[in-house]
């Protein structure tokens, strides 16, 4: 297995015609894959990690668009409240996992053990140190249990951060996304690199390897996210015994509603 290398990334174009044609005819397949959970019973967790601007959210809710609501859950993950920092870090990450059939999106996650709070010296050396061993046996419990573990990881250049923000900067319907976690983050941004690219070989493992995605070009980005997740959903469902409508329920409609 080969480790994601930060120094090594391209950033793909993607045209608007051939976004809208890919993301559509994926936003349909993945729809299909939730319904597959939730018929087999099954779990899955993806989990978005990347810099900052660099268009988790986004992507997220193209992933989800022709989603049934009921099936997922999207957890935006900020600092831990007063009453989590008096628990082990990943008990509130425990009690977010999904229930049988079941997706679970986290925008942010367990990493930032390793991330923000390594970096900008919210805990000591020896603390983000041991959280990879943590955090491995975590997500071994998790793939053990039978969950689908998808880790995508969103990167955009430094350059590219700073269009993005001041163009929220500059933007009234976007400014409130501009933060000032945002902007101190992107004083360590050395530090950050080097954070990313250990958290790479230190946690990308065979049963739970990452997926790093140059997203410079927000269109590519999305599809590609959307690609991998469908190619892991493949492998772990059989979309052949996946019905989007009852036996009962397409006969009645049929009946009442004089449809062939």
């Amino acid at each position: 297995m080969q480790t994601p290398k930060i120094d090594q990334i391209v950033f793909p174009e993607l045209g608007k015609q051939t976004y809208n044609e890919k993301l559509q005819q994926a936003q349909l397949q993945l729809m299909k894959f939730q319904h597959g959970l939730f018929q087999t019973g099954k779990r899955a967790v993806i989990v978005f990690e990347g810099t900052d601007a660099s268009g988790k959210g986004g992507t997220i809710q193209r992933l989800v668009k022709n989603m049934d609501s009921r099936g997922y859950r999207v957890h935006a993950i900020g600092a831990p409240s007063a009453e989590e920092r008096a628990e082990h870090y990943l008990q509130r990450f425990w009690r977010r996992l999904p229930k049988a059939g079941q997706l679970a999106i986290f925008d942010r996650s367990w990493y930032g053990r390793v991330l923000v709070e390594r970096v900008e010296g919210h805990i000591d050396q020896d603390s983000w140190e041991m959280a990879y061993d943590d955090i491995n046996h975590f997500e071994q419990t998790l793939v053990n249990d039978g969950i689908l573990l998808i880790k995508l990881f969103l990167y955009i250049d430094k350059d590219e951060q700073k269009r993005r923000f001041i163009s929220r900067y500059e933007n009234p319907e976007k400014r409130w996304k501009l933060t000032k976690a945002d902007l101190v983050s992107r004083q360590f941004w050395p530090q950050y690199q080097a954070a990313y690219q250990q958290m790479f070989e230190r946690t990308s493992t065979q049963f739970a390897p990452w997926h790093l995605i140059g997203a410079n070009n927000k269109l590519h980005a999305r599809v590609k996210a959307a690609d991998i997740v469908l190619d892991k959903l493949d492998h772990h469902i059989d979309l052949s015994n996946v019905s989007l409508m009852s036996p009962e329920v397409q006969v009645m409609a049929k009946r009442m509603l004089d449809v062939s």
